[in-house]
């Protein structure tokens, strides 16, 4: 069958829209083609994925045109995280595995030239967005890395992968699902909270991270350079209830999309420490050419003493 579809998922903001994998294979001229609003990272799996497919001893069609479609068209595709569905379309188009078995998947990561699968951000949110993988109707196929991430959301439907090769023998039946099945990141060495009890003196700015924490109140610290308000600060999460799972699961997925989740600090409360100089766009967020990310890239500005700072506007 020279037409496959694989299924995988983009990320805009904290959302993970649904995206179809389109691999088709004709006759003509050899050529490469992706199209569907690509970024140049999307563009440049074409070298991937040809070499990939090369070194783990599987068939590329370096002999007919390939179009790879990323559908919808109007949706920004960032990243290299459809390496893994374009290569899994172009096997199935060629007849290498059967397009039946993709039914029922969705697949993300990047692959190396030698074949290895390495991890993608955005794996908590791909999988929180998808009520098909949560719901245990549908399974989410990732690198190793991203599935121990992701299976904090749904352990029972994430699959890990560390090469390509795993996944089209699995694809093919040849490996046990079990085999893949990954568990959720441990959290038993849990990073020490700043305590409020460390601090000496400041009693009437201690009364006010108390009342702010007992009554969910608002908090405005004012004062000069050293007089200890992110001191005081960094001890106010300690002052809060433990997040539910879902609050767990939303503030890891917002974590995941710049890569700095830690599972050691699963169920914390975070907290974000913008520079008094930083841009509305370095706090908030920005656009980027995959659309709205907030956080992960860093943004230089010269001009204020040298300070680099990211989107969130961590100093």
């Amino acid at each position: 069958m020279p037409l496959a579809v694989v299924a995988s998922r983009a990320l805009l903001g904290l959302q993970a829209p649904p995206v179809q994998v389109e691999v088709h294979l004709s006759g003509g001229l050899p050529s490469f083609c992706i199209v569907g609003l690509p970024d140049t990272e999307v563009r440049e799996a074409r070298e991937r994925v040809r070499s990939a497919l090369l070194n783990s001893s599987l068939p590329f069609p370096s002999a007919r045109r390939i179009v790879v479609n990323l559908a919808p068209a109007d949706l920004p595709k960032e990243s290299g995280r459809f390496d893994l569905p374009i290569a899994l379309g172009l096997l199935a188009a060629q007849g290498v595995i059967d397009p039946a078995a993709l039914r029922g998947h969705e697949f993300a990561g990047e692959l190396s030239l030698s074949g290895d699968l390495r991890p993608v951000h955005g794996a908590l949110a791909m999988t929180c967005a998808s009520h098909a993988v949560r719901e245990s109707q549908e399974r989410l196929v990732l690198p190793l890395a991203s599935a121990r991430e992701a299976a904090l959301a749904a352990p029972a439907a994430v699959l890990g992968a560390g090469h390509l090769s795993d996944v089209v023998a699995y694809l093919a039946g040849q490996l046990d699902p079990a085999e893949l099945r990954v568990s959720a990141q441990p959290c038993a060495a849990a990073e020490p909270v700043a305590d409020l009890a460390d601090v000496r003196g400041q009693a009437q700015a201690r009364r006010a991270l108390e009342i702010a924490a007992a009554g969910e109140h608002h908090l405005l610290l004012v004062g000069p350079p050293g007089s200890g308000k992110s001191m005081l600060a960094q001890r106010l999460p300690g002052l809060l209830p433990a997040l539910s799972h879902e609050q767990a699961l939303q503030s890891a997925a917002m974590l995941s999309l710049s890569n700095s989740f830690r599972a050691q600090a699963w169920g914390r409360r975070s907290l974000r420490s913008p520079h008094h100089g930083c841009s509305a766009a370095a706090l908030l967020g920005g656009l980027g050419p995959g659309g709205l990310r907030p956080g992960g890239q860093q943004i230089n500005y010269p001009k204020r003493e040298g300070i680099r700072i990211n989107r969130l506007g961590a100093a």
